[in-house]
């Protein structure tokens, strides 16, 4: 499975109702699309890290081969239109695809409360390691059993950089790793987040094999496209 993220940043915007119906229908008509995610900021407290506020909006697609990926993404592809959307001229857009890493957890069917929505930590390792294959390993074999302990965990996924063809006209960025953790609702995330596994978390972190640049965790509330309007 892989998966290509956008991120939209903007001073003070907001995404309204409208702009995330429209783009509900639109990613949901993206050819080849196996599952489609829309993220808008959500809050949560981390007694550890505060990286500024979220994006105004995040878009995370998976496909079943690069080949329809490629194809999304192609001088004449879907996603084109995205980009000439009105309403988001003037956000500064990076974007990625990536390898995908499932990895199980105890109970993952959610339990989302009526009216809320589903919060996902995204995170991301922006630069470089001095030996990124000792690197990723290393965290693939550490980071994931931890992670599987936090209570209320619903999904953990680990991404890996890709090369692949691209023509899109917004900044291509080649982070050495995401990853995220989903959850029932932002408070299931905080609860997690103050549990003694966000203990466990940091002092694994300070085990990684040595590695530069920065290191983001956002809390953003979480729609799964469907055919249907949000």
């Amino acid at each position: 499975m892989l998966c290509w993220f956008a991120l939209f940043r903007g001073p003070d915007a907001v995404v309204g109702d409208d702009e995330l119906n429209w783009l509900n229908r639109f990613l949901a008509a993206t050819p080849g699309l196996h599952k489609g995610l829309i993220f808008t900021p959500s809050s949560t407290s981390d007694p550890y890290l505060h990286d500024g506020p979220p994006p105004m909006l995040g878009v995370q697609l998976y496909f079943n081969d690069i080949e329809q990926l490629e194809a999304a993404a192609a001088k004449d592809g879907h996603l084109h239109a995205l980009a000439r959307r009105e309403t988001l001229h003037g956000a500064d857009v990076t974007h990625q695809a990536m390898l995908v890493r499932r990895f199980p957890v105890p109970e993952p069917a959610f339990r989302t409360p009526s009216g809320e929505l589903p919060c996902t930590y995204l995170v991301s390792y922006e630069g470089a390691a001095e030996d990124h294959h000792g690197w990723l390993a290393h965290y693939i074999a550490s980071h994931p059993p931890i992670m599987a302990r936090f209570p209320g965990i619903r999904e953990i996924e680990i991404y890996t950089r890709i090369d692949w063809c691209r023509f899109l006209p917004w900044s291509h960025v080649e982070h050495m790793q995401r990853n995220k953790v989903v959850f029932d609702s932002p408070m299931a995330l905080t609860e997690a987040l103050n549990s003694p596994v966000r203990h466990e978390m940091r002092a694994d972190f300070a085990k990684f094999p040595p590695f530069t640049g920065p290191n983001t965790h956002f809390p953003m509330a979480t729609r799964t496209v469907s055919a249907s309007p949000l």
